[in-house]
C-alpha cells in the first residue's frame, strides 16, 4: 500500500520508517500540509496520513475520493481537522491514535505549569545576559492551591494525581466520566461552572468540539477568581484569544502557559524566524511577560513518537488486511 505522509518533519520521517518493518508500506513524505491545494499529491495513494494542523474537510475529502484515497490515517489523537460526516459519505475509513504516551504530555504540562509559576522563562533569559538579579522573579508554591482539571482523560489524570499526591493541591475536576481512582486520591468532581469559578489555576484536558470551542471565554475570564493561571496542552481554540488578550492586559490572569494556539496552523512547526508573521494576536500573546509559549511540543518524547508511529502503521497494516479497526473513528459513536 502506498502512503502520503504530510506535515512531515524529520522525527516524523525517522520514526514512521523506523516502524515500517520490512519496507511493508511505500511511505511519501510531504513537508507541506494537505490543504485544498496540495491535494493533487494524492494521486497513486490508497491511504492519506495526517497530522493536527492538516485539513480534511469535505472539499479536501472529496478530492481525496476522487484520486481514490479510502484510508485516512491521523497520527495523533485529536481529530477537529477532520470533517467525519463527509468521511463516511464518502467511503473514506478514519483512524487515529487515540493515546501514544499520555506521560509525554502530562509531564510536559507540569513543566510549564512550574517554569511559568516560577519564571524560569524570564530567569533563563537573564542569566544569558549575566544579570542574576531576583527582582520581578518571586514566584508561587503549587502545594495547598485549588487546581481545576478541565478533563481527565488518560492525560488529565496523570495531572491530577501529581498534583493532587505530588504538589498537595486541591484538585476540582469535571469530566463527563468520573474516575474512582482520582476519588480516592482527594479529587473532587464538581460541574464545570464550579471549577472555572473557583480554581487558581486551570489546566485544559479536553477535546475540541462544537460544545468545547472557546470553554475559555470573555465570561469566565471576568467571573475567574483575581490571579488566575491558565495551561493549555490540548486545543488552541478552547481559549478565545481576544479574551484572553484582554484580560491580560486588565491584569485580571496572572499568567498563561501555551503549547497551543486556535491559529497554529501555518505557523507552528515551521522555522519562521526570518519572517514577518501577520498574526497580530499571537504576536500580542508574546509580548507579555507572564505568557508563556511553546510551539505544540508536548507529544514530542522519543517514547510517544515510536508509539504514533506503530499505532499509524498497525492502524493501516490492519484495514489493509480487512482486520476490525479498533482505533476507527466513525461519526455516529461520536456526534450521536
Amino acid at each position: 500500500m502506498r502512503i502520503a505522509v504530510f506535515g512531515t518533519r524529520s522525527y516524523d520521517r525517522q520514526f514512521l520508517s523506523a516502524a515500517n518493518v520490512d519496507h511493508r508500506f511505500a511511505l511519501d513524505f510531504f513537508e507541506t500540509s494537505l490543504t485544498a491545494a496540495t491535494t493533487t499529491l494524492v494521486q497513486g495513494h490508497e491511504a492519506v496520513c495526517l497530522f493536527v494542523n492538516d485539513v480534511a474537510d469535505r472539499p479536501v475529502l472529496s478530492a481525496l475520493a476522487h484520486a481514490g484515497v479510502r484510508l485516512l490515517a491521523l497520527r495523533c489523537a485529536g481529530y477537529n481537522n477532520v470533517d467525519l460526516a463527509a468521511a463516511r459519505s464518502l467511503g473514506i475509513t478514519v483512524v487515529r491514535v487515540p493515546a501514544y504516551s499520555p506521560h509525554a504530555v502530562s509531564e510536559f504540562t507540569i513543566a510549564l505549569l512550574l517554569a511559568l509559576d516560577r519564571k524560569i522563562h524570564r530567569a533563563w533569559s537573564r542569566v544569558r545576559e549575566n544579570n542574576f538579579a531576583l527582582d520581578g522573579l518571586v514566584g508561587r508554591n503549587l502545594h495547598g492551591r485549588t487546581v481545576g482539571m478541565v478533563g481527565t482523560g488518560q492525560i488529565g489524570a496523570l495531572v491530577a494525581k501529581a498534583l493532587c499526591a505530588g504538589f498537595g493541591c486541591r484538585v476540582l475536576a469535571s469530566d463527563p466520566v468520573i474516575d474512582a481512582d482520582l476519588v480516592k486520591l482527594g479529587v473532587d468532581y464538581v460541574p464545570r461552572e464550579t471549577l472555572l469559578r473557583e480554581a487558581e489555576i486551570i489546566s485544559l484536558h479536553c477535546p475540541l468540539t462544537p460544545e468545547t470551542r472557546h470553554l475559555i471565554d470573555e465570561q469566565v475570564l471576568r467571573t475567574a477568581k483575581a490571579g488566575l493561571v491558565i495551561v493549555n496542552t490540548s486545543r488552541g481554540a478552547l481559549i478565545d484569544t481576544r479574551a484572553l488578550i484582554e484580560a491580560l492586559k486588565q491584569r485580571r490572569v496572572a499568567g498563561v502557559a501555551l503549547d497551543v494556539y486556535e491559529q497554529e496552523a501555518g505557523i507552528f512547526f515551521d522555522d519562521l524566524s526570518s519572517e514577518i508573521i501577520e498574526d497580530d494576536m499571537l504576536q500580542r500573546l508574546l509580548t507579555f511577560p507572564n505568557v508563556l509559549m511553546t510551539g505544540h511540543q508536548a507529544f514530542l518524547t522519543e517514547e510517544a513518537l515510536t508509539a504514533i508511529a506503530r499505532t499509524t502503521l498497525g492502524n493501516i497494516a490492519d484495514f489493509a488486511a480487512g482486520r476490525p479497526l479498533a482505533n476507527q473513528l466513525l461519526y455516529e459513536s461520536i456526534y450521536n
